[in-house]
């Protein structure tokens, strides 16, 4: 169940918050800013670098004929390396 508050109730809400004494902050808060100050801007990424990483889980998997799988698979095993490794090596080439 909601209420919603009347112009005057909000407005006397309002001037019993604006009448409160300003908190002071706390260690740790300043501690967390004292950090975030000594930080290297050039080590912190932007948002749109962030998203970026985000975007590419470095997994693609991909529906390949049988016979094809079966080549790379063989071929990796002939190779000594499991199939993963054969076919980002291929891929790589």
């Amino acid at each position: 169940m909601s209420s919603s508050l009347t112009p005057e109730e909000l407005e006397k809400k309002r001037a019993e918050i604006d009448s409160r004494p300003p908190e002071e902050p706390t260690a740790g808060d300043l501690a967390a800013l004292a950090e975030a100050d000594a930080e290297d801007p050039a080590a912190t990424l932007s948002l749109e670098e962030y998203k970026a990483q985000r975007e590419y889980s470095g997994k693609l998997a991909l529906r390949i004929p049988k016979e094809l799988h079966r080549y790379l698979a063989e071929a990796a095993k002939e190779n000594g390396v499991s199939l993963n490794q054969y076919a980002l090596y291929k891929l790589a080439k």
